[in-house]
């Protein structure tokens, strides 16, 4: 394991989210109900920006320009390019669904750290 240390602990309040360079990576930190995460910041679909995507009450990532969502704590594809209406499921139909990346993700004297390897 690699464990890089990407902020400090109080920088990421319960229902805050921030991306962080890790090296070539970019990676979506969320503190969700108290309980930190990390993921790709990239939609396995068009690699879009997942920094304003929603938090649904099951615990998914839910893409915010196709609606793809993903469990925030394995990156399993929950729901597959589901927007918009007709041409979301053709669209899903020709893509195939893609696991969203997850990294281990701990706080240790006060600052938060992530293995993206």
């Amino acid at each position: 394991m690699s464990w890089t240390k990407v902020l400090s602990a109080d920088a990421l309040s319960s229902g805050t989210r921030q991306v962080v360079k890790v090296g070539d990576r970019n990676i979506l930190l969320l503190n969700h109900e108290d309980q930190l995460y990390a993921v790709e910041n990239a939609c396995p679909h068009l690699k879009l920006s997942l920094k304003k995507s929603k938090i649904t009450e099951d615990g998914a990532i839910v893409c915010p320009w196709h609606r793809s969502a993903f469990d925030l704590r394995t990156g399993e594809v929950k729901e597959w390019i589901v927007w918009p209406p007709v041409v979301g499921k053709a669209m899903g139909m020709i893509s195939q669904q893609k696991v969203l990346p997850v990294f281990p993700v701990r706080v240790e004297e006060g600052s938060i750290w992530v293995d993206v390897e």
